[in-house]
């Protein structure tokens, strides 16, 4: 054994607590899990010991598996983490000495878990020692080799061991150079390797165990990114040789290394080399092997698992090689081996047509394979991605622009058509459900219905080749399978599956192109559909007919079948909103079928009013949807008459709102319920009211808009109008008094304001303006301060600002006249709302600094609060960036000092969002021409403490998902403020009292030259990233670049 006297020696009592600590770990059923915990941190802490280098031997030489691993893991550990207290003149001794220890615990049996662990000491050991200019373990690999076998070791372990070095190298943290050296250490070392896995593999002429060859297969594929091409081919023989269906001793391992090969490898770029190498000898064996083990599953209808591999292996080809398959598919071209795998397989002769077209029918069969998903087979899914890329390589296949017709065997368009047929045919069985009664429990139906959605992906791709036809092919079906079961009372569930299909492909269709729209939904076919019970299939359609709620708009059907089309589309959908188990699909599907068919919809308003009559039928959580739909209806509506559907609507919710609100006898959770329902349902309707995108008016077209405009105020003047809208307000004022500090009720508030606040050219005759509702909101923050508020503040001070009058058209005098009208319009509109935003900015300010200063802590415990508080100052900055220039000195004072301690939070999206105001506040500052004397008086006084702050955030204190945002703002400070910026920069890096860092004074010279004297955008981050990569100590590493550049 070598010599460990290097090593600390720890007092037997000690060493013995650890292993009693270590022991008792594995023995959980004794104590609890808190007791558990406290002594998985005492091996922690006794980890971190400088001592604990002592703990290796005594604790890898006791007769306990659990403690040994344990003195495995703590050599791991301590050179990964500690590696920088290790004396340095003791490396070469470590370095023996784990090579001697791991040697001697492969020859006393210890497991592999262990012996895995050691290995990976090894590595990480490498990992400090071998990647400089003068490497202190020259050819490791080799010379850890040469040791195990000098100690008897047999070729099996020495195997494991080469995998881990190959896998520990490929995901090390290191970049550059040092990357670069330990990759060499590797492919230094690759003919030792290639050896011992060709000769272990190669059993006629050394006889290996069959645990070796397993293991030669592994290191083969953990190496695959260290070997060149011709080490591949070395190889690859032998793997076609193993895959072997009659004698599958290492079927998997073997299909796995191909996969390998497949999926990460020089050959997996899709080359002639992929094609001679892979893609030929693979299709080859497929089929004179492959086809037996799929006739084989489907007479058994069991997925062994040589034949679950095999479909990866072909899964795997077909991404590989998808342009082959496309290029090749009607291709009447005999197939030659090259000479090293003709030796392999037996002497057939092949064409290119033929393999292709054979491995499509095997893919289909893979696809369809019996029984139902996740109950009888979990393969088939493997498949679906090799039908996108198969469809989407189509696109560009030589025969597809009309190349080379002459060495075709056949038409290709027909063969494609004809496999993604029956690729079609097959998902529409394999998506149908059993037959009621199935048993399945919930989570087999939720794995279920994920495989059916991933069906309805692969059906797009199919519809890109089979076009109209396919949504024919489904109706043909549908309309079948519903005769079938009115005939025979068979069940649903083939009808259903359709459905689902046809609700797959939607946003394929051009509707203009498809003339089996108008078969689906035939008022004949819709009635036919189960409305009691069958929950499934009436779930489904419903899904349907609001997938293709737009379609009845866009029908090139007469208007009168067009409406009744559409009006028994809706009509279904309210006949399931009174059954709880379809109230949300219905109420979705109406809500969709409304808001897309308004205008058809309604000159029959009144079968709506016959709705909103029967709502109490509706489930609570549903009726909000519903009166949306109701409200897109009445929207369509010229305004002067949505003014007594929308007060018979909304007013009721209201004055049950208040009455909840006033009623003292209410329990207060059901007062908090039942007020939310009442928020979302009078949301529901401002939704509804908003006009769609499509439907707003050019804004070019002044004269229709001046005219909608003047209809709408019209209304809104209304009595009714104005006294709903007062209601409204009254409400929320009165929501915010009783129960505004509960976050659901807050919540609910705030998508009921964004619903009925509007931009003037969004504006409907419920709309609210901002002003007295950021009253309310500032009141709401006097109570509790919430992110909800915030956020509802953020979007009413972005409202505030009137919208500039656009340049009309018309004759010049009459223009001339209505542009200065509608100017000085806006001018006094804008000074109004200066005037409001000023006072409720301060009264915001007022409200929320003290808070965020309360305590050491509130900001770290209230991170969504800091995210949207800065959030909203950033907004107001936008359009009234002169305003916080009035703000009291104390004030600002308090809000630039709330946002450095800001700077140095840990939760990243409020420390970023604080980053942000700060930048565009300066930034915002230097583009207003009127702030030059109070932004210079405002960076005099706090730009010093801005870029110190900044500084200290790359530096450390901030988190590194912060840096871009951090750079960003150093940015600014120094190219905004030119003069003082380098001043303040020096000072603070060259300040003895500066944050703490691995930066040491070289490298702080070295930014501050590459970063002063600059104008370069690009010159100041990259300096302020090294400098941010240096100060943290992830100079070199993977990690920290990545950190970086993302």
């Amino acid at each position: 054994m070598v010599d460990a006297s290097f090593l600390p020696v720890l007092p037997p009592s000690d060493i013995q607590r650890a292993i009693e600590a270590i022991q008792k770990i594995y023995e959980p059923s004794s104590q609890t899990a808190e007791e558990i915990k406290v002594r998985q941190q005492e091996l922690f802490d006794i980890q971190r010991l400088p001592e604990a280098w002592g703990l290796v031997l005594p604790l890898l030489n006791h007769n306990d598996p659990n403690v040994q691993f344990f003195g495995a893991h703590t050599v791991q550990v301590k050179i990964a983490r500690d590696w920088l207290s290790f004396p340095e003149e003791h490396h070469l001794a470590l370095r023996d000495l784990l090579v001697q220890l791991t040697a001697y615990s492969i020859g006393t049996g210890h497991n592999n878990v262990i012996l895995r662990k050691l290995f990976i000491a090894l590595c990480s050991l490498a990992l400090k020692l071998v990647p400089h200019a003068d490497t202190k373990w020259p050819d490791w690999i080799a010379s850890i080799c040469k040791a195990f076998s000098s100690a008897g070791v047999k070729t099996g372990p020495i195997l494991d061991f080469l995998s881990i070095a190959a896998e520990e190298v490929a995901t090390a943290d290191l970049v550059g150079a040092s990357k670069d050296l330990m990759n060499q250490s590797l492919k230094g070392s690759k003919e030792l390797v290639l050896n011992a896995i060709t000769s272990t593999i190669n059993r006629g002429a050394s006889p290996a165990s069959d645990k070796e060859v397993e293991s030669a297969l592994k290191c083969f594929q953990a190496w695959l990114p260290f070997f060149n091409l011709d080490d591949y081919i070395a190889v690859i023989p032998f793997l076609y040789a193993l895959l072997d269906p009659d004698n599958d001793k290492f079927f998997l391992s073997a299909s796995d290394a191909l996969q390998e090969l497949l999926d990460s490898s020089l050959l997996s770029n899709g080359s002639i080399s992929g094609m001679s190498h892979l893609t030929q000898p693979i299709l080859l064996w497929v089929d004179t092997k492959g086809n037996r083990i799929i006739e084989n599953t489907i007479q058994t209808g069991t997925v062994d698992d040589v034949s679950h591999s095999t479909c990866k292996l072909l899964a795997a080809l077909g991404d590989h090689s998808t342009s082959y398959l496309c290029q090749n598919l009607s291709r009447d071209t005999p197939v030659v081996l090259l000479p090293q795998y003709a030796r392999v397989f037996p002497p057939v002769q092949r064409t290119e047509a033929h393999l292709v077209q054979n491995y499509l029918r095997v893919m289909l069969a893979y696809t369809g394979l019996p029984g139902y998903y996740g109950v009888d087979e979990e393969t088939s899914e493997l498949t679906n991605t090799f039908w996108y890329m198969f469809q989407e390589a189509l696109w560009d296949a030589p025969w597809a622009a009309g190349d080379n017709p002459q060495a075709l065997s056949g038409d290709p368009n027909a063969v494609v058509k004809a496999v993604y047929v029956e690729l079609v045919k097959i998902l529409q069985r394999k998506c149908t459900y059993p037959p009621l009664g199935h048993g399945w429990p919930k989570d087999q139906v939720d794995k279920f219905q994920v495989y059916r959605r991933d069906i309805g992906d692969t059906l797009i791709n199919a519809f890109y080749v089979i076009r109209d036809d396919m949504l024919g092919f489904f109706v043909d079906n549908l309309i079948q399978d519903m005769k079938a079961q009115q005939e025979s009372n068979a069940g649903w569930e083939k009808a259903e599956s359709t459905l689902h299909c046809i609700a797959s492909i939607q946003e394929t269709l051009d509707y203009d192109k498809t003339s089996h729209l108008s078969r689906l939904f035939n008022p004949e076919v819709i009635r036919r559909l189960p409305t009691t019970g069958r929950e499934r299939i009436r779930t489904t359609a419903l899904n349907l007919l609001g997938s293709y709620s737009s379609w009845f708009g866009e029908s090139k059907a007469e208007p009168a079948a067009k409406l009744e089309m559409l009006m028994s589309a809706v009509a279904y959908t309210v006949a399931a909103l009174p059954e709880s188990t379809l109230s949300i699909q219905a109420a979705l599907a109406l809500r969709d079928l409304c808001d897309a068919n308004r205008k058809l919809l309604a000159p029959h308003i009144s079968a709506f009013g016959e709705l909103h009559a029967g709502l109490a039928q509706v489930p609570d959580l549903e009726k909000s949807k519903v009166l949306q739909s109701i409200a897109s209806v009445i929207e369509a509506l010229p305004p002067a008459e949505q003014i007594a559907p929308v007060e018979a609507m909304a007013n009721p919710i209201v004055q049950k709102l208040m009455e909840i609100l006033n009623n003292p006898n209410i329990l207060p959770v059901d007062a908090r319920n039942l007020t939310i329902l009442h928020l979302e349902t009078l949301a529901g309707i401002g939704k509804g009211l908003t006009r769609l995108t499509d439907d707003l008016f050019d804004l070019d077209d002044d004269a229709r808009f001046q005219v909608l405009l003047a209809q709408l105020n019209t209304a809104r003047s209304d009595e009714r109008m104005e006294r709903l809208r007062s209601g409204i307000l009254a409400a929320i004022s009165r929501c915010v008094e009783v129960v505004g500090q509960d976050a659901g009720v807050g919540q609910a508030i705030n998508e009921l304001v964004k619903s009925i606040t509007a931009l003037p050219a969004d504006i409907t005759i419920m709309s609210l303006p901002p002003t007295p509702l950021l009253g309310l909101v500032c009141n709401a923050l006097q109570r509790q301060i919430t992110a909800s508020w915030l956020a509802l503040a953020t979007v009413l001070f972005a409202q505030m600002r009137p919208p500039k009058p656009l340049p009309l058209s018309g004759e010049k005098d009459e223009r001339d006249r209505r542009e200065a009208e509608m100017e000085k319009q806006y001018v006094q509109e804008a000074n109004q709302a200066t005037l409001v935003v000023r006072e409720a900015l301060n009264m915001f300010l007022t409200i929320t600094l003290p808070f965020l200063s309360a305590s050491p802590n509130i900001m770290t415990e209230n991170p969504d609060v800091v995210q949207e508080f800065f959030n909203c100052l950033d907004s107001i900055t936008l359009d009234y960036i002169e305003l916080f220039y009035d703000i009291p000195d104390a004030t600002i004072n308090a809000l630039v000092q709330c946002s450095l301690r800001a700077l140095t939070l840990q939760e990243r999206y409020s420390l970023i969002a604080a980053c942000n105001f700060l930048n565009k506040f300066l930034q915002r500052s230097f583009n207003n021409d009127k702030l030059l004397d109070p932004r210079r008086r405002f960076v005099d006084v706090y730009g010093r403490d801005i870029m110190r702050a900044a500084l200290s955030g790359l530096a450390g204190v901030s988190p590194r998902s912060a840096t871009p945002n951090l750079v960003d703002l150093l940015s600014t400070l120094l190219s905004r403020c030119v003069s003082e910026a380098q001043g303040w920069l020096k000072e603070a890096v060259v300040d003895v009292n500066f944050i703490p860092s691995k930066a040491g004074p070289e490298n702080k010279e070295k930014f501050l030259q590459g970063i002063m004297g600059t104008k370069s955008t690009k010159r100041i981050r990259e300096a302020a990233n090294q400098f941010a990569l240096v100060a943290r100590g992830l100079e070199g590493t993977a990690f920290g670049y990545a950190t970086v550049t993302t």
